[in-house]
């Protein structure tokens, strides 16, 4: 979905790939927990309460809204890492331990038991297989890579256009190294449920899985089509954004990620971003009408940008400042 010109075609369209799902939807790290995906078997245990590496120089980006009796703080997270990434800061650490309640994108990315009726639901279609939509050509590609990550032969056939797409879109981030359980939101959750704090979502499992669930089918055809042209080469984008995202280079974020989606595909871009950036932004007044300290931890790519939800709470009178 999201491409970096500076790039190869092909690199390029793997990586807009990865990048739409890692800074999209918490849902691409929750793929990756799929008990019968044999590629993500070897990833690390549960995430557990604990320090990450310390950043080097500012770090990721973090805004504050206030106003009488109550403080927000909105983080940028990345959905899946790799271990070994640098992001940790004195100051999230401190907005953090100061929150009354933690708020995610969903607050279960790790449940499979709530996932897989959902993906029966929403990601298999026998009755209109994969066969019928593209070409030999493209199919041969296809299962080609699902067999390269232990798909048995022919059950990509059955998947729908998107499933499929985000299913290969991760599995090479995750043989490169990144680790669904070292994504910042499982880090902060368990750290969340060590300290006793309320965890909170602006949205479900069944809510993001229908945002590309219900994509037209030839924009769904066409992420299908980005992720074959070169999707083993997905981690070269993805190192890039996590370098900019780490180092907080918002500006860098919003041209490579925000902008070339909006290029790529107003609906892409509106589905992903710019509807549920509103709807977040509806939910934050609400919270910002109580009292207390909230965290909100959501991909970086809503965080960036026009139609960020800093840019549509402005809008309403409402101001994000970054915490420096």
């Amino acid at each position: 979905m999201i491409f970096a010109r500076r790039l190869t075609h092909a690199a390029a369209s793997a990586g807009r790939t990865a990048l739409g799902t890692v800074l999209g939807l918490t849902l691409a790290g929750a793929i990756a927990f799929q008990p019968n995906a044999t590629w993500a078997q070897a990833a690390a245990p549960a995430a557990a309460a604990r320090e990450v590496p310390r950043a080097e120089g500012a770090g990721p980006a973090l805004w504050v809204v206030r106003d009488a009796d109550s403080t927000v703080y909105l983080f940028g997270t990345v959905h899946v890492l790799r271990p070994t990434t640098a992001w940790g800061t004195d100051r999230v650490d401190q907005a953090f331990e100061s929150a009354d309640e933690i708020w995610f994108e969903i607050s279960n990315p790790d449940d499979a038991a709530a996932m897989m009726p959902l993906i029966q639901q929403y990601g298999i279609s026998p009755q209109r297989p994969l066969s019928s939509l593209l070409t030999a050509e493209e199919m041969t590609e296809l299962n080609a890579a699902a067999t390269g990550i232990g798909m048995p032969a022919g059950q990509v056939d059955m998947l729908r256009p998107w499933f499929a797409a985000l299913t290969l879109s991760i599995a090479p981030l995750v043989k490169a190294g990144y680790d669904p359980q070292s994504g910042v939101e499982l880090v902060l959750k368990s750290r969340a449920q060590a300290a006793g704090k309320p965890i909170k979502a602006f949205e479900t499992i069944d809510s993001q899985i229908r945002i590309l669930a219900e994509l037209p089918e030839q924009e769904q055809l066409a992420f299908l089509r980005s992720t074959l042209e070169d999707y083993e080469n997905a981690h070269v984008m993805v190192d890039t954004m996590v370098s900019d995202w780490s180092r907080g280079d918002v500006e860098a974020l919003d041209r490579t990620i925000v902008q070339e989606m909006k290029t790529d595909s107003q609906v892409v871009y509106d589905a992903m971003l710019t509807n549920r950036n509103t709807n977040w932004a509806n939910q934050i007044q609400q919270i910002l009408a109580g009292s207390g300290t909230a965290f909100i931890a959501v991909g970086a790519a809503h965080l960036a940008g026009d139609d960020s939800v800093q840019s549509i709470l402005a809008q309403r009178g409402v101001t994000a400042e970054r915490v420096e």
